[in-house]
């Protein structure tokens, strides 16, 4: 089973822009409420999309020059990325169905 992966300001090139998979990059902080109701469906979309979808995770307060350059102004923030390019944005915690239904726009 495969786990989200950690991001941060110094890998998020390498891990995100430069991934060969789709990425969806979930922008959290260990004190937002909606954040912690996000991260386990987060884990089972990661299992369930393994090899075929990178999930990875960017703590807001740690990194804040990714969490500029991306424009985040409220968090949890997920954004979508193919081929290096951001495709797509989902702000709040949203059902598993419609966070599964943006990673299967990914793969179209």
């Amino acid at each position: 089973m495969s786990t989200p992966v950690a991001v941060t300001d110094d890998t998020f090139t390498e891990e995100v822009l430069n991934s060969e998979l789709p990425v969806v990059l979930d922008i959290w902080a260990t004190w937002c409420g909606p954040c912690k109701r996000v991260a386990p469906i987060l884990d089972q979309l990661a299992g369930e999309y393994a090899g075929r979808v990178v999930i990875a995770k960017l703590d807001a307060d740690a990194n804040p020059a990714t969490v500029m350059d991306a424009g985040v102004t409220s968090i949890p923030t997920m954004n979508f990325y193919k081929n290096g390019r951001l495709v797509d944005t989902l702000i709040g915690a949203h059902p598993k169905p419609v966070i599964a239904e943006k990673i299967e726009g990914l793969l179209a």
